[in-house]
């Protein structure tokens, strides 16, 4: 179980990583599905992380991110696990 520092209370006002336009950066705050945060956090989505939205599947899903400042690596996601990524 992830540590619970990670997690963050369900508040529909936040903004998450399925929300970023093409080619914007954000950087994580934290992760609200408890369930989902270690794949997440195990892929790297850490707190703290700069991620950049690289491209879309023409239906939306998936999405690829570029995670890290020096553009460390491509992760794709489905936009349901890209949801639960909150962003400062």
């Amino acid at each position: 179980m992830p540590n619970r520092s990670v997690l963050a209370p369900a508040t529909p006002a936040r903004r998450s990583v399925k929300d970023l336009k093409l080619g914007e950066s954000a950087t994580i705050c934290c992760l609200e599905d408890p369930e989902m945060a270690l794949k997440l956090l195990e892929m790297g989505c850490i707190p703290g992380t700069q991620v950049r939205l690289n491209s879309r599947a023409p239906l939306g899903c998936p999405i690829t991110l570029v995670v890290g400042e020096q553009g460390d690596y491509t992760l794709s996601l489905r936009v349901s696990e890209a949801a639960t990524i909150l962003l400062k």
